[in-house]
């Protein structure tokens, strides 16, 4: 059976890992399947956002240590690793992140380079790796201290201690919070509900989120409206207004 498991709903693809017998690690193939399947996703009009989820248990419990083991000084400075992260990262659709269970280590980090992270009660969050002699590598540093703060972003990561699904929401980590049973169809329900807009002005509206993590004030003010200038040009703008005005359902096409 495959690493990662796929299922359409609607226009929302529901992408689930499945590794139990390691705790849905984050190995080399199962991020490169999951870079794999979001390129495809970019590319298929069908879809208008994605869901990444785990088990009940774990969505996933870090990289994998036995692959990680066996990578010296040259072969971890030669890692394809951050390029897949990197493509993972570059998906210009919606991406949710539905969480039940551990999220840990570079589970962690995909939590946190997805969009919108919506936790089971029962959800944890950390970043381990200092236990092990090491740091995160995909990202947990710089994305979890944009995410929290300073404060708790340097607690997390120098005690290696998770935390609870509550204190991650409290933080900004979690938008939303569900019982475990409900948390995969409360992702995908979000993500339905975004995949009816028009598919431009999510991508726009993504990028320029994005971009105010990176850029000034001033740069990001300008960003934007180069976004919203741009959008001044397609059907979908068109038709989203004549829609309003006429009272009725907009019929966006992507272009």
């Amino acid at each position: 059976m495959s690493d990662l498991l796929t299922a359409r709903h609607g226009r929302v693809l529901l992408l689930t890992l499945n590794r139990p017998q390691a705790r849905n690690a984050l190995n080399g193939a199962l991020l490169t399947q999951i870079a794999g399947t979001l390129d495809d996703a970019r590319d298929d009009a069908a879809i208008g956002a994605v869901v990444i989820t785990g088990s009940a248990r774990f969505f996933a419990a870090g990289a994998d240590l036995q692959e990680m083991a066996n990578k010296d000084l040259p072969a971890t400075l030669n890692d394809t690793r951050p390029q897949i992260w990197a493509r993972i990262d570059a998906f210009p659709k919606p991406l949710i992140a539905a969480v039940n269970g551990y999220a840990l280590g570079a589970g962690c980090e995909l939590a946190l380079l997805c969009d919108v992270v919506v936790a089971g009660d029962s959800a944890s969050f950390g970043l381990p790796e200092i236990t092990l002699g090491i740091i995160p590598g995909a990202g947990g540093t710089q994305r979890l201290i944009r995410c929290v703060g300073k404060s708790l972003a340097t607690q997390m990561v120098l005690t290696g201690k998770p935390i609870g699904a509550a204190r991650a929401q409290q933080a900004g980590l979690v938008s939303e919070i569900c019982p475990p049973a409900l948390t995969v169809e409360y992702a995908i329900n979000l993500a339905a509900g975004m995949a009816q807009r028009a598919p431009l002005a999510l991508q726009a509206a993504k990028q320029a989120l994005r971009q105010s993590q990176e850029m000034s004030l001033s740069a990001g003010l300008s960003a934007e409206r180069q976004l919203f200038t741009l959008l001044s040009a397609t059907d979908d703008r068109r038709e989203g207004i004549a829609a309003f005005l006429e009272k009725r359902q907009p019929d966006f096409k992507g272009r």
